[in-house]
């Protein structure tokens, strides 16, 4: 059986790469100073190809450097979790983690209060990086982080604070709301209850409400307690039943995490969410200062949203633009591949207490991004990248207030790219006055660029040629050089 998730550029490589002197085909602009990072699964070690799962692969991370016009080095290299320095034949960290998860974090790579962390969801801690992309270590920030983290944090562009809805299947029916302040401490962190104990990957911020997306794909007990060996099944099977109704002991979550971890690395039978139709797919509004109670939820129909592209309040309604899936790990366990996903808008009536939902562009898209100096703000443009295209990955430029796209190809035919990010020319500029970069894999010279485009136009602005391939992969950020 072909898993897609393993062949042309999801397949893995075998090495890390460092180069410098970075040949450039046009002209980096000279504002850009800094780092352009993404990550993505990259499995060290053997797997198999029948039941591979592209979210459980060893986190790799891409990173190049430019300033002044050049590209001095590009550098990709593994997240060293315990079972990675294992396999690369090292010495593994000395580092505390939560509830027994020692994760490879392979989801999304940023900057933040002066450090580079690699993040992953459902329960692991964040790792933290140097500037070269080396492993430090678990990160808890000082001690102030009560439990994993998220893969999805949004910076508030007005205070500079790190906002985070963090998921785990041992606090049973309930998320983790926390806020690390500019100098890199949890400064509030409170639970919110959910309906079950749901995959929530991604979650949106406005300036004065938090949108919780509690949807139908939630942690499946049946295929958690199957995963887990013979002798300890009934006290999984005891310990799963009562999740929802009571917060599980940590001795006993890090027991059964350990247990079940002890099969294939990499396999789908490991991973514990799947498409429940009974759960209810709901929008939750919470006060960003508000606890639990404070919380008000909207019906939407059932689906799966991984990523938000923007949301901004408007009078009594808040409008949330959503890339939506109509169902995920109902019947393909391997990845997410059971219809396209599609940017859609979501207004909530406050007062009505209703949702209106519409369709903004039906094109199979995904990764939205926006000028981020707008999170939690009215925005007009947003950009996302065709996904399902046999003639090759496009950029697509969303104008939101203009009513229309503009759609650029990246590269020959069957390049593929995931997602581009917005660098601003400068703080004061126009919303897309700045460039937009990510890399793109050339099928022709099986290697990979880092593509910078205009934002205004879409055209090519420079292209930094690397020496190897860039998998395909899920999170990228500019980390710009500290002043």
């Amino acid at each position: 059986m072909t898993n897609p998730y393993l062949t042309g550029n999801f397949g893995p490589v075998n090495e890390e790469t460092t180069a410098v002197a970075l040949e450039v085909t046009g002209s980096i602009p000279d504002f850009l100073d800094g780092r352009y990072l993404r990550i993505g699964p990259n499995p060290v070690g053997d797997l198999d190809p029948e039941t591979y799962h592209w979210f459980l692969g060893d986190g790799m991370v891409h990173g190049v450097r430019l300033r002044d016009g050049d590209a001095e080095w590009y550098r990709s290299r593994f997240v060293r979790s315990r079972s990675v320095s294992d396999a690369l034949g090292e010495q593994p960290h000395k580092g505390k983690v939560h509830g027994g998860l020692d994760l490879s974090p392979n989801t999304n790579v940023l900057s933040h209060a002066g450090r580079t962390l690699a993040l992953i969801e459902a329960g692991p801690l964040p790792y933290e990086l140097t500037d070269e992309l080396d492993t430090v270590g678990p990160c808890d920030f000082n001690g102030t982080l009560p439990g994993g983290y998220t893969a999805h944090p949004h910076l508030d562009p007005a205070t500079g604070e790190l906002h985070a809805l963090s998921y785990y299947w041992g606090w049973g029916n309930r998320v983790q709301y926390s806020v690390i302040d500019a100098g890199g401490t949890v400064r509030r962190s409170t639970m919110i209850k959910t309906h079950g104990a749901p995959m929530m990957h991604d979650f949106a911020l406005t300036e004065n409400y938090v949108l919780l997306l509690d949807l139908p794909v939630s942690f499946d007990r049946r295929r958690a307690s199957a995963s887990v060996p013979q002798p300890i099944r009934p006290l999984a099977h005891a310990t799963l039943t009562a999740l929802g109704r009571v917060k599980i002991p940590n001795p006993i979550a890090t027991m059964m995490t350990r247990s079940a971890s002890m099969g294939q690395r990499y396999s789908a039978a490991n991973f514990p969410y799947s498409w429940d139709p009974s759960y209810p797919a709901r929008v939750g509004v919470l006060p960003r200062n508000g606890s639990s109670k404070d919380v008000q939820w909207y019906d939407v129909d059932p689906c799966y949203v991984f990523h938000v592209l923007n949301a901004y309040e408007d009078g009594e309604t808040i409008v949330i633009d959503v890339v939506r899936h109509p169902k995920v790990f109902a019947t393909e366990m391997r990845g997410p591949a059971e219809g396209p996903p599609s940017l859609d808008r979501w207004t909530i009536d406050t007062s009505a207490g209703k949702v209106l939902e519409e369709r903004l562009d039906d094109r199979g898209q995904e990764f939205p991004r926006i000028d981020e100096r707008l999170t939690g703000r009215r925005h007009r443009f947003g950009y996302t990248v065709t996904v399902g295209d046999p003639s090759g990955d496009r950029l697509v430029k969303h104008d939101l207030v203009g009513d229309g796209s503009a759609v650029c190809a990246l590269g020959p035919g069957g390049s593929q790219a995931s997602e581009f990010v917005f660098v601003p020319r400068a703080d004061a500029g126009a919303e897309d006055d700045g460039v937009l970069m990510g890399y793109v894999f050339n099928p022709q010279t099986d290697r990979s660029d880092l593509a910078i485009l205009d934002a205004q136009t879409l055209e090519s602005v420079a292209s930094v040629h690397l020496p190897t391939r860039v998998p395909q992969g899920f999170h990228g950020n500019w980390a710009p050089t500290a002043a």
